[in-house]
């Protein structure tokens, strides 16, 4: 049986997941927003909720590591707190992704270049798959104890996931031929390809939380 500050110190931790999540989101939805409107000003100002994610980020993998130390969690609550310090993880790295992802377009917008703006703006469809990801992601963390909306959920990331992949192989495709009848911007569509596919790391990870959430649910593998 665990001590009575167990379960406090859990859902502690829980909630400071779920804020920097939600954090993590409006970024990515305000980003989606300035590039929709091409707000140059807005699309830096996108970056604000994010700025010391890491740090917070820190605090949770400490107050994990204390709850190890002091309570010595049995084998479900075990899963629980290894998902947790997995997900810290993806958490960095989707946060390193949206601010790449957002000065990135800052550059390619600056240079008011009417073809590429609009092959930028055709790629928002892969924006708007992860501002829904990131909703299910968010409601999974919400309704953390009930198995069958947790697992209904994923499957609705799962396919949020897949359309970005077919999305971004119909941009490739029209992007690759614009590079072939051209010699003068060639590099310039090399790096929206490249900005793009790391704008897909972003819904690659929410999918990546996913799995650490199920595992602490149901278990299998992390």
């Amino acid at each position: 049986m665990m001590l009575p500050g167990y379960n406090e110190a859990r859902h502690e931790v829980r909630g400071a997941m779920l804020e920097v999540m939600r954090e993590l989101s409006e970024a990515n939805s305000r980003a989606l927003e300035a590039i929709e409107s091409g707000d140059l000003e807005a699309l830096g100002e996108a970056r604000k909720p994010i700025i010391d994610i890491v740090e917070r980020t820190e605090k949770i993998d400490n107050d994990i590591v204390l709850i190890f130390a002091k309570y010595t969690p049995e084998a479900k609550d075990l899963r629980e707190l290894v998902s947790d310090l997995k997900m810290t993880s993806s958490i960095n790295r989707i946060r390193a992704n949206i601010n790449n992802y957002i000065k990135n377009m800052q550059s390619m917008l600056a240079e008011n270049d009417a073809e590429m703006s609009a092959l930028i703006k055709e790629s928002l469809s892969i924006n708007r798959c992860t501002v829904n990801a990131f909703d299910f992601a968010l409601e999974m963390l919400q309704c953390f104890d009930d198995n069958e909306k947790v697992q209904e959920l994923a499957t609705r990331i799962e396919v949020e996931y897949s359309k970005t992949d077919d999305i971004y192989s119909i941009l490739e495709k029209s992007i690759m031929q614009k590079m072939g009848s051209s010699h003068t911007v060639t590099e310039e569509y090399f790096n929206l390809l490249k900005y793009i596919r790391k704008n897909l790391k972003i819904i690659d990870r929410l999918e990546s939380i996913c799995g650490r959430i199920m595992f602490a649910r149901m278990g299998g593998k992390l």
